[in-house]
């Protein structure tokens, strides 16, 4: 470490804590890439992650365009230079990597390469990735400073993935936990209504040639049952409370409902916030999730999207909430009947109860945004 002066240790300190501040696996690798290649200056960078069938799980490059990296075609496989790394676990640094006896060949529109370092990231004994730097933009290559440097953030970098790997199999459990737990209450509280609906529609049935008033009136208990069914439905899957949501803050359990919904739903579900978001009260961070999940069961139900997108920021004194989908929209001019469907009533409730305002604006075939602002003070 004597090379290594103070204004090199902060920036390797900058890199570290970039690092370590995300939970996602792949938000951890394309940190750390980019860390890696800031902190020596290098041209290109790249991180690869192996499978166990000879190519890699995750290889993300860093310093070409999408176009470039289009061209260059499929992964590379555990072969040449990159094969031996992962069977090694110390550094390889080159003034020329076209001289190194494993190196075979690159595809044809890859970047041209001269000088090389190659750095392992390795918990206790297991080779979980590979870095690499290519094409140093200072004179001479890069250094024993620059590979001590690379080696200090791999080091810190294979905590991060294993924390992160750890929280994605938490989140993971947590999800299949939370369709069982979905799945008792399913049963529990509407497996005897949808009996009891069954019997009754069996018997307008009977009654219809017969006593078609009597079986009018069991069509009646029929839509009755039906209405109270779908209730308790929308209690267990909707208007659920939110377990999480004092604990994690209202940003993260949003972020949690959508990556949840992006799972076991076909439409794309993305999130997104500013990340400092102020502090609401209790009641205020309660209405703006249950809207969310509503719009969001909206959406899913109701609207035929392909594509849903949230988000949460902060606007002058107020948070806004808005989910947006490409969906089928309804007409404002039939908005009762709409309304009625999409609980539109309720959540305006919710919106006026918090102090804030709900505008909900649509249009046959355009899709539909719900957007909501609450105040942040008290």
């Amino acid at each position: 470490m004597a090379g290594i002066d103070r204004d090199e240790l902060r920036e390797v300190s900058a890199a570290v804590l970039a690092v370590t501040t995300h939970l996602s696996v792949r938000d951890v690798l394309r940190t750390i890439l980019t860390s890696a290649r800031k902190l020596v200056g290098a041209r290109y960078a790249a991180l690869g992650i192996p499978d166990q069938n000879g190519s890699f799980a995750e290889f993300l490059a860093d310093g070409i365009s999408d176009e470039q990296w289009a061209a260059i075609g499929p992964i590379p496989r555990q072969h040449g230079i990159l094969g031996l790394m992962l069977s090694d676990p110390n550094p390889v640094r080159l003034a020329n990597i076209r001289e190194h006896p494993r190196f075979g060949w690159w595809p044809a529109a890859h970047p041209e390469l001269t000088d090389f370092l190659g750095v392992p990231i390795v918990d206790c004994d297991e080779i979980l990735g590979e870095l690499f730097l290519a094409n140093s933009c200072h004179p001479g290559g890069f250094t024993a400073d620059d590979e001590e440097l690379v080696r200090l953030l791999a080091a810190h970098a294979a905590i991060a993935i294993v924390n992160a790997r750890l929280y994605e199999r938490g989140r993971e459990l947590s999800i299949v936990e939370e369709r069982a737990r979905i799945a008792r209450e399913l049963h529990d509280a509407v497996s005897q209504k949808l009996f009891s609906l069954r019997l009754t529609a069996d018997a307008a049935s009977a009654l219809l040639d017969r006593d078609p008033a009597r079986a009018a009136a069991e069509l009646a208990t029929v839509r009755k049952l039906a209405a109270e069914a779908t209730d308790e439905l929308r209690a267990i899957v909707v208007d659920q409370r939110p377990a999480d949501l004092r604990g994690d803050g209202l940003d993260i359990a949003l972020r949690k409902q959508a990556e949840l919904l992006d799972r076991v739903h076909a439409p794309t579900i993305r999130y997104v916030s500013c990340q400092c978001v102020p502090p609401l009260t209790e009641a205020r961070q309660q209405a703006v999730y249950r809207i969310a999940q509503e719009a969001m069961h909206n959406a899913l139900r109701h609207a035929g999207a392909t594509r849903i997108d949230m988000s949460l920021v902060a606007r002058k004194g107020t948070v806004v909430l808005e989910v947006r989908d490409d969906g089928a929209g309804f007409d404002p001019a039939t908005a009762d009947a709409a309304g009625h469907r999409l609980g539109l009533a309720s959540m305006r409730e919710r919106a006026r109860t918090a102090g804030g305002r709900l505008d909900v604006t649509s249009e046959p075939g355009r899709g539909t945004t719900v957007r909501l602002a609450v105040p942040t003070g008290g």
